[in-house]
C-alpha cells in the first residue's frame, strides 16, 4: 500500500468503527485470531493495477495527499443478477463512478462523481487476460470497466484529470446490499414521492430507513424522480453515502464481538481492490488514514457537463469548470466555490413546484436519457 502522510486526530470520527472491526480480528489471541485474519484475507479480491500500466501515468503526490477510484459495477453475474433486473450479459459496466481526493493532512475529502455518459478519448488498454483493446475518441466513459477491465477504468480516469488513482475499490451491486445491511440499514430523506418501476423502489415523501435491497434501489433510480437523468440519481448516491457514514459510526461494534465479525467478514466479501490493498492490513492502513472524515468533511460534486455536440443523449465535460476542478484537486486545494454553486439539484430533495418551474433552465446541465443502443443496463 501506497505509504501516506498522517496527522493525529483527537476528534471521534465516524469511520472508526471499521478500523477497530478489522483490527480486532486481525490481532486477536490464539487460533480464532489465525482463523479469522485467514478467512478475510482470503474474502478480498485484487486487481495488480501498477503492473499493467506501467509508469506512463500522472506523477504521484508527495504532500501525504492521495486518491481512490471507486467504482460501483453492474456485473448481472451470480447474486447481482436477482437484485440487478435489466437484461443479462457477460460484461460489467461501471454504473457509478467517483473520485476520491484525500488531503495531504487527511481531514477533509472531495469526492467527484463522473456521469457514466460522459464522452471521452478512452487510451489503448490491456484488458486481464492481456489482450488490447483500441484507443477511441468520443467513448463513453463506463465503456473503459467493460471493455479493459479495472486497469482501462483506471487509465481513463488518469487521462481525463491528470490524477493519479493512487487505489481502487469497486463494489458490485450484491456487495453493495450486504454492506448496508451489515451495518443496519440506512436512513434517507425525500420531500418527493419516488415510484421507479425498474429499480423497484416506492417512497412516499418523508424520512424511511432503507434496508440493502431497497438502499440499492435509491441510489439506481433514475426515472421515478426528478427528470429522469443520470446527474438526478448521481445526487441520490450523494445522500445515501453521507447516511452509511452517518449510520457506520453508530453501529458501536466493540460492544459486539458478533456483529464485529459480520461485518468485517461482509466488508472484505463485497470489494475488489487494487493490489496494494489486497490484505486485511493494507485495509485497516487505509481506513485509520480516514477515520479524521466524516459526512462534513466531505464536499461532494459531480463534474460538470453539458449536452455533446451532435449527441443529446450524450454529455462532455464542461472544460470552463471541468478543468479549475481537476486542477484544485491536483494543487490538494478544495473544490471551486463556482462549480460547487453550479451543482445540480437532488431531486429526492427539491420542492415539485419549484423544480417544474427551473427544469427547461436546467436541461443543457442534465444527462438525457440514453438512446436505445446503451438502455439494456440502467
Amino acid at each position: 500500500m501506497a505509504e501516506h502522510k498522517r496527522v493525529p486526530s483527537r476528534r471521534r470520527k465516524v469511520l472508526r468503527w471499521s478500523a477497530c472491526a478489522l483490527a480486532a480480528l486481525v490481532v486477536a489471541g490464539g487460533g480464532a485470531g489465525a482463523y479469522a485474519y485467514l478467512k478475510l484475507n482470503g474474502n478480498i479480491k485484487s486487481v495488480d493495477i501498477d503492473s499493467r500500466l506501467g509508469d506512463a501515468r500522472p506523477p504521484a503526490a508527495t504532500d501525504g495527499s492521495f486518491n481512490i477510484l471507486v467504482l460501483g459495477s453492474d456485473s448481472r453475474s451470480g447474486a447481482n443478477g436477482d437484485l440487478a433486473g435489466g437484461s443479462a450479459g457477460d460484461s460489467a459496466r461501471s454504473d457509478t463512478a467517483m473520485v476520491v481526493h484525500v488531503s495531504q493532512d487527511h481531514t477533509r475529502a472531495s469526492v467527484v462523481s463522473i456521469p457514466r455518459d460522459t464522452l471521452v478519448d478512452r487510451p489503448q488498454c490491456t484488458d486481464s487476460s492481456g489482450r488490447s483493446v483500441p484507443a477511441v475518441k468520443r467513448a463513453m466513459y463506463n465503456s473503459a470497466f467493460e471493455t479493459g477491465g479495472a486497469a482501462c477504468a483506471v487509465k481513463t480516469t488518469e487521462q481525463l484529470t491528470g490524477l493519479r488513482m493512487d487505489h481502487y475499490l469497486q463494489v458490485d451491486f450484491a456487495g453493495f446490499a450486504r454492506v448496508v445491511d451489515a451495518i443496519g440499514g440506512a436512513t434517507v430523506t425525500t420531500t418527493v414521492a419516488i415510484h421507479d418501476k425498474d429499480s423497484g423502489l416506492d417512497l412516499p415523501p418523508g424520512e424511511h430507513h432503507l434496508d440493502g435491497q431497497q438502499a440499492l434501489a435509491f441510489v439506481r433510480t433514475r426515472h421515478g424522480v426528478g427528470d429522469g437523468s443520470d446527474l438526478g440519481r448521481i445526487e441520490l448516491q450523494k445522500q445515501m453515502v453521507k447516511s452509511l457514514l452517518r449510520q457506520a459510526g453508530g453501529v458501536g461494534l466493540l460492544s459486539d464481538p458478533v456483529k464485529l465479525w459480520s461485518i468485517g467478514d461482509t466488508m472484505t466479501r463485497s470489494v475488489t481492490t487494487d493490489s496494494a490493498l489486497g490484505s486485511v492490513n493494507a485495509l485497516v492502513g487505509l481506513v485509520q488514514e480516514l477515520k479524521g472524515i466524516g459526512p462534513d468533511q466531505l464536499t461532494m460534486v459531480t463534474l460538470p457537463v453539458e449536452a455533446a455536440p451532435g449527441d443529446p443523449n450524450r454529455v462532455v465535460p464542461q472544460q470552463s469548470q471541468a478543468q479549475p476542478l481537476w486542477a484544485a484537486l491536483r494543487a490538494d486545494q478544495p473544490v471551486p466555490q463556482a462549480v460547487v454553486s453550479a451543482q445540480p439539484q437532488n431531486p429526492a430533495q427539491t420542492d415539485p413546484a419549484t423544480a417544474a418551474a427551473a427544469a427547461p433552465k436546467a436541461s443543457a446541465r442534465t444527462s438525457p436519457k440514453p438512446a436505445a443502443t446503451a438502455t439494456a443496463r440502467r
